[in-house]
């Protein structure tokens, strides 16, 4: 079996991997923008931050289509579909004379996102030999994490600059590229699936994702009872209790669960969850931190988080590498282990924060992250049949969108919650100091229950399993 991957695959590749970079930096690129944009459109930072929570939250719904539509439908006409749908969103986010229309263009946008990661990993695990997956998917995660790390940076020197405005303008040039290169290269046709998509079933998913980020953004304020803080919360328990039901007929199908029955799968998807949570909550928390506390310009507060995103998006594909070479668990447990050490030293060393301190911490979480987090998805291949390498796309970009839509809420709520009690700009920083602090420890403990998680994965896939 030949191990080369040929000219056409590489340009595929590269096609799906423009669109989907484009999106996700723009995930990202507006947190820097919040504190002017609270002040233009004269609201609180708690509804500005939809910006980026609703737009991981579209990205995440549609997500849980992609293993149907990958089945359905050849690639190049989702490609050229999602697009489309980029540009429209682009158009109305670059013009909005308000935050309504702002918001509609960045939630249209995010669902040419949410096509156009799955289809990126569908070509490398449907093309690629299986003796370089590990590279080519560490090359994947190094769009998927250097993109929103570079968000900030790219929003901070744009709106410094010019204006926000011009976040939506610079980066139509890479989807254009991508476009002529999908159109010219890009030849997968459908699948194919007997199985007729249930949008009940959608229906009631959509529900259950938007009921627990408004339960999270419930928590950060004072004035909300606790039965509008808790009913969402079980609103959202009820709706994915029916989705489970109605996706499982067996009639018709959003997403095939079945590759939860799998214990390495289940651990392997619970860890890509709280990795691409801390990889987007801190990239969210540094820049209101530093902004708030440190009093930094929105230049400067995206340049805290440049350094970490280049070395460790290009670490991604060395830990691909490592993958090919010595199998999973050696570059996922020594990142976690990184990132546990990090997280912590955000905690510990606050009180000498200064952005040069910052950015050392970042950097060091962003390799510890780079090791671990596309090797957690190989891993996950790894463990399913090939015919199910679409489910484990869609659940997996599913659930790392939704980490991130989730923890830009609860991040944010827990900094809003402290700020609502503060009575003056000295007090709002010290406020804000202590929401960070409470942040920096919950991304901690996330990062110690990821790393107890891939040591069990370990040890079940050693005695029981195949893809170490």
């Amino acid at each position: 079996m030949s191990t080369q991957v040929t000219l056409q695959t590489k340009l595929t590749i590269l096609a799906t991997a423009l669109l989907a970079f484009s999106g996700i930096l723009l995930e990202t690129s507006m947190n820097v923008t919040f504190p002017e944009l609270a002040q233009l459109f004269h609201l609180s930072l708690g509804t500005i931050q939809w910006l980026t929570t609703g737009y991981l939250l579209v990205v995440t719904i549609i997500m849980a289509t992609t293993a149907f539509l990958l089945k359905r439908f050849a690639l190049r006409n989702l490609f050229i579909t999602a697009v489309a749908i980029f540009l429209i969103g682009d158009l109305f986010s670059g013009l909005a004379p308000n935050f309504t229309i702002l918001l509609l263009g960045r939630l249209i946008q995010a669902a040419a996102t949410g096509l156009a990661m799955p289809m990126m990993y569908q070509v490398i695990f449907t093309k690629v030999p299986q003796a370089k997956i590990g590279l080519y998917t560490g090359i994947a995660s190094m769009v998927i994490s250097l993109a929103p790390a570079l968000g900030p940076t790219y929003g901070g020197l744009l709106s410094s600059l010019f204006s926000w405005r011009e976040i939506f303008l610079w980066v139509l040039p890479i989807v254009i590229i991508g476009l002529v290169l999908g159109w010219a290269f890009i030849d997968i046709p459908a699948a194919g699936t007997n199985k007729h998509f249930d949008f009940g079933a959608l229906f009631f998913l959509s529900c259950g994702l938007l009921a627990f980020v408004w339960a999270a953004t419930q928590f950060g304020n004072l004035q909300s009872s606790l039965l509008t803080k808790f009913l969402p919360l079980l609103g959202g328990i009820a709706a994915f209790a029916v989705f489970v039901y109605l996706n499982q007929r067996g009639s018709s199908e959003v997403l095939s669960l079945n590759i939860l029955k799998h214990l390495p799968v289940r651990l392997d998807a619970l860890n890509y969850f709280i990795l691409m949570f801390i990889n987007i909550g801190i990239s969210f928390v540094i820049p209101i931190y530093a902004e708030g506390v440190l009093k930094v310009t929105p230049l400067v507060a995206g340049l805290i988080l440049l350094p970490g995103s280049i070395i460790g998006g290009f670490l991604a594909p060395v830990a691909g590498w490592i993958y090919d070479r010595f199998g999973a668990f050696v570059p996922i447990i020594s990142g976690l282990v990184i990132v546990v050490i990090s997280t912590a030293l955000f905690g510990i060393l606050q009180a000498v924060f200064t952005p040069l301190v910052m950015l050392l911490l970042f950097t060091s979480t962003r390799i510890g992250f780079n090791l671990a987090f596309s090797n957690t998805i190989s891993n996950a291949h790894g463990n399913v049949p090939h015919e199910q390498s679409a489910d484990v796309n869609s659940l997996f970009n599913m659930l790392q969108q939704y980490a991130g839509s989730l923890g830009t809420s609860i991040l944010a709520s827990i900094i809003a919650l402290k700020q609502t009690t503060a009575d003056s700009s000295t007090a709002l920083i010290q406020q804000t100091y202590r929401g960070g602090h409470l942040d920096f420890m919950l991304l901690c403990g996330l990062a110690l229950i990821a790393l107890v998680a891939a040591i069990i994965n370990y040890w079940e896939q050693k005695h029981h399993g195949t893809a170490l």
